[in-house]
């Protein structure tokens, strides 16, 4: 089943079904168990009203028993012999015995009279417990029950059975067994039982049918998403957005981070592709002259410029090793854990920078003490990269400072005494490939990477790099690092 929709409907369905069945079945229960127990109470009194008529010495002849169609009754003695029985009544079960048959007892005559002299007291509440002169005794516990069945008058029915104990004043022990009817409990669960069989499926069916409804509905919009972000794949077209539903729901949550998804998509495509453009072009240019000097020295072996061959290599090594860089960090590779001195590394840096137009001036107050966890390597780009932007620009003085800043951070400031950064400019010289008109004057080689790997070498060691004026007038490049700490 791959519909979600038939997959929420049968889910729905099943648990209401099973909701519904717990919840008629506790319906049954309670009722049948009601209805039984008004059964067993209505035994119980006319077995009381018969267990008193024997302790005050009725003749079993002359019991009287109401309703002896709805209510049979049948009287044991100590021996289970039947002494009574009430009028009609053809077989029974459920009682101990079934026999229908009364056989004299022991304690009466045949007629059911009483042979002591206490016979004709009849005197007193029927309802005393206990025995008075010349009266025998009503068992006072509670009556047991149990369910039958009856035939009275040739009709056969299931009855509730209360039996109790009475003591005539002859002191014979004799057993009522009195039935109730389990008609009405019966037709009324049955009743309920069929109502629920023919209403559980038809509730079954509207609440499949709902959510087959609710469900169709609300995932409509996903339906839009999905055609559109086809057609988009098939178009190749990452200007294109999916509908955005007016809900606030999931839904509408989820058209919102798709378009923004394919908002980022769209653009580091176009970045992929400005980026791939760019390079081309600038790895044109030195392979374009290098070939030129090649094929002028194979010609004229005299005028082949040594030199400058070598110098557009080192330009194409440098281009090269700069574009390896960006693809490794767009790939995702993450900075070492090596623990770096910036202020070790700073005049290290410095120090190999012997053949430079401007002196580097380094000010690390407190040696070793500026420590960041990262890669060396990429690192020391960084710092090559700030001192190589430094003195394209400077005019006289290029200044290192490192300190430590709050939270155990570093923060390294290279400035110089250049034109500097106009403000509007200030970010884009971070991007890839973008060189302002005075640096293309001032470095005919630089492909306009240097800013673009320090700034993203930064961010992947959970730094910044930013740049502001300088006190000296020129720019003045100011880069944030976490502490290794």
């Amino acid at each position: 089943m791959r519909s979600v929709r038939a997959r929420a409907a049968l889910g729905a369905t099943v648990v209401v079904a099973l909701a519904l069945i717990g919840a008629g079945l506790s319906v049954l229960l309670v009722l049948r168990a009601d209805l039984t127990d008004q059964a067993g109470l209505q035994a119980e009194v006319v077995a009381r009203e018969v267990a008193g008529q024997l302790a005050l010495g009725v003749p079993y002849d002359r019991l009287e028993m109401r309703d002896e169609e709805d209510h049979p009754v049948q009287v044991t003695d100590e021996d289970g012999r039947v002494v009574a029985v009430s009028k009609d009544l053809q077989a029974i079960s459920g009682t101990g015995t079934d026999r229908v048959t009364p056989i004299p007892s022991p304690a009466f005559g045949a007629s059911g009279g009483r042979d002591d002299d206490n016979a004709g007291d009849d005197g007193g509440d029927d309802d005393d417990r206990r025995a008075a002169p010349g009266r025998g005794e009503v068992d006072s516990d509670e009556a047991d029950f149990d369910n039958g069945t009856a035939t009275v008058d040739g009709e056969t029915a299931d009855y509730r059975f209360a039996s109790l104990k009475a003591t005539t004043p002859a002191g014979a022990t004799l057993t009522v067994h009195a039935g109730a009817p389990l008609a009405a409990e019966q037709e009324a669960v049955g009743t309920v039982r069929g109502a629920m069989l023919i209403g559980l499926p038809v509730l079954l069916l509207v609440v499949a049918g709902v959510t087959w409804l609710v469900t169709r509905r609300a995932l409509r919009p996903v339906e839009g998403i999905r055609r559109e972000m086809a057609a988009i794949t098939a178009s190749e077209d990452l200007s294109r957005r999916v509908p955005e539903p007016g809900s606030r729901d999931e839904i509408a949550r989820l058209a919102r981070t798709t378009n923004e998804t394919l908002t980022a998509l769209e653009a580091s495509v176009e970045r992929q592709r400005r980026f791939v453009a760019d390079a081309s072009h600038e790895l044109r240019s030195p392979i374009a002259s290098l070939r030129t000097q090649l094929e002028v020295g194979a010609a004229h072996p005299e005028l082949l410029d040594v030199p400058g061959a070598v110098a557009d290599t080192v330009r194409l090594q440098a281009l090269a090793a700069d574009l390896l860089l960006l693809a490794r960090l767009d790939a995702g590779e993450r900075p070492g854990l090596a623990v770096v001195d910036l202020g070790a590394l700073f005049r290290e840096e410095v120090s190999q920078r012997t053949g430079d137009r401007i002196a580097v001036r380094v000010s690390v107050p407190d040696p070793g003490r500026f420590e960041v966890a990262g890669s060396r390597a990429q690192l020391a780009r960084v710092i090559g990269n700030l001192l190589d932007n430094a003195e394209r620009h400077a005019r006289s003085t290029v200044t290192v400072s490192v300190r430590a800043a709050e939270r155990g951070a570093v923060v390294v400031a290279v400035s110089d005494d250049g034109a500097g950064v106009p403000p509007k400019e200030r970010e884009r010289i971070f991007e890839r490939f973008v060189r302002l008109d005075e640096a293309r004057t001032r470095d005919e080689g630089g492909a306009g990477l240097g800013l673009a790997i320090a700034r993203d070498v930064a961010v992947r060691h959970g730094g910044r790099l930013t740049v502001d004026g300088a006190r000296e007038g020129g720019a003045r490049f100011e880069l944030w690092l976490p502490g290794a700490r």
